[in-house]
């Protein structure tokens, strides 16, 4: 690995971690699609005009896109890579009108659909139960080692020895668990259930903000408490205990992505905490100094963030197209096409606004906007 990353390895080390996902979600998609008949007219990655293509002896046409940024698989009867109906595909052949995606019953759709952010948590369940095998779990006590001098946990009375058991009813088994629920609450009041020789205690407590900084200027804002455990516990777990601690570090990695979202969402909590493909970046080529195990984590914890945004119900999105077809169940007829135009139109506005954003946030927390102010001062 590089000791010395820059904005190109950065860019080389984000598509090294972002296009094996992107491949393996839409293989979740293409393989679901073959289990219930579909034809794949293309599987692409990467969008824009292909640098490379072949074709199978199904007929696919195989091909890479010269901006690898994402990937699309478009079935028989799509009219793009969206997944928009062709409106010719009812004059197909009966054979061959069959085998489109449109043809098949509303059930098999939503699976095929379903199939690529699963395919995305299932890579990120593999991923972890190596890392866990390699270098265990942290398991740490949630028990409070020491209190920093003028930190939040002094100022609410928090002292060595406090096991925290929950922080605003929410359970905590570990010591990390602490940190995840704090760390998008700073200038929150939260509620902690403490216990302290054996008395049990509702402390008052309001994290700090602190602005972490990394090698290329990048800032990123924490909630701390200001407590320490000590030395972390790492737990070796059997071959048998593995699955069932990755699939509990998925989800709850999924759940505390919600929990951002919903808090950003009700304006709990700024909407410079979303970050987007340049913070990634970033962090990418500084994951890439460290073991390949760090950054086997990293591709995981990247799995686990593309398999939930697609699911989120935005048209364009997986989810998106699992709303139609929920809509589409309950009224037992397709949803207008019309109304799938617009539909799509507005969730492509929304994805790139919602984009516009997260980069803007990316390449402020880089200090760019500071860097121009001071040129044309």
């Amino acid at each position: 690995m590089i000791e010395t990353p820059n904005a190109f390895w950065a860019v080389v080390f984000f598509a090294l971690a972002i296009s094996p996902l992107v491949f393996i979600h839409e293989l979740g998609h293409y393989l679901a699609g073959r289990v219930f008949g579909v034809k794949a007219d293309v599987f692409s990655i990467g969008f824009g005009r292909a640098v490379a293509g072949w074709h199978d002896k199904r007929g696919t046409r195989w091909q890479i896109g010269w901006l690898p940024m994402g990937g699309y698989v478009r079935f028989a009867g799509d009219m793009n890579a969206a997944s928009a109906p062709d409106p010719d595909w009812l004059s197909l052949p009966a054979d061959e009108r069959n085998r489109t995606f449109q043809a098949k019953p509303v059930w098999q759709r939503a699976l095929i659909v379903l199939a690529g952010p699963l395919t995305n948590f299932a890579f990120a369940i593999l991923a972890i139960i190596a890392v866990f095998a390699v270098v265990g779990e942290q398991r740490t006590p949630p028990v409070v080692g020491a209190v920093a001098r003028g930190s939040a946990a002094e100022r609410a009375g928090l002292r060595a020895g406090d096991r925290i058991a929950a922080i605003d009813g929410d359970s905590i088994r570990r010591f990390e668990d602490i940190a995840l629920f704090v760390q998008t609450r700073s200038g929150e009041r939260l509620t902690l259930s403490v216990e302290r020789g054996g008395r049990p205690l509702r402390i008052e407590a309001m994290p700090d903000l602190e602005i972490l900084r990394d090698r290329f200027g990048g800032e990123e804002h924490i909630g701390r408490m200001g407590i320490s455990s000590g030395r972390p516990i790492l737990v070796k777990l059997g071959a048998t205990e593995l699955p069932g601690a990755a699939m509990r570090f998925t989800a709850s990695s999924v759940g505390t992505m919600a929990d951002l979202l919903k808090r950003v969402s009700l304006g709990q909590q700024s909407i410079k905490l979303l970050g987007g493909p340049v913070k990634m970046a970033t962090m990418s080529a500084e994951v890439a100094t460290l073991k390949p195990i760090a950054f086997l984590f990293f591709m995981a914890m990247i799995s686990i963030n593309l398999g939930f945004i697609n699911l989120l119900p935005i048209p364009m999105l997986d989810g998106g197209h699992l709303a139609l077809y929920a809509i589409e169940a309950a009224r037992r007829r397709p949803v207008d096409a019309r109304a799938q135009e617009w539909a799509f139109r507005s969730g492509l506005v929304a994805l790139l606004a919602f984009m516009a954003v997260v980069t803007v946030n990316d390449l402020a927390g880089l200090g760019l906007w500071n860097r121009l102010a001071g040129l044309i001062g």
